[in-house]
């Protein structure tokens, strides 16, 4: 149940860089670049609902690790996948990026990768 809590980003790099190469457009980017986005994480053993909080909505992620799942991306496209979770880690590969969670000394540490270009958010647990 590691990953159970409320996180506020602390910290994020090549965040335009990636919004960009994933699609979404430059007024989106400018507009989220200083949200305090807030993650929230229920775990349930292998059954995760996984919510970011952003000022005008909430995207929530419900599924259950080595299972098939409805998934939403960060544009918004619905899609499905399978996450799996080794090492401590959570996996799941998006329409257009892969990315992984894990959590690492006590703090959310989340990358999404696309065209060899790879955002690291951070965030604290609140």
């Amino acid at each position: 149940m590691a990953f159970n809590g409320k996180y506020e980003i602390e910290s994020q790099e090549n965040y335009d860089e990636f919004l960009k190469k994933i699609g979404i457009p430059d007024d989106v980017i400018e507009r989220g670049r200083n949200f305090k986005i807030v993650t929230e994480v229920i775990q349930n053993g292998n059954e995760f609902t996984w919510s970011q909080i952003y000022p005008q909505k909430t995207m929530t992620n419900k599924f259950v690790i080595d299972q098939e799942s409805e998934m939403e991306s960060m544009s918004g496209k619905k899609f499905k996948a399978t996450v799996t979770l080794e090492d401590g880690k959570v996996t799941v590969r998006f329409p257009n990026y892969h990315h992984t969670a894990e959590i690492s000394g006590g703090k959310l540490v989340e990358c999404s990768t696309a065209g060899g270009v790879t955002m690291k958010r951070t965030s604290k647990r609140i």
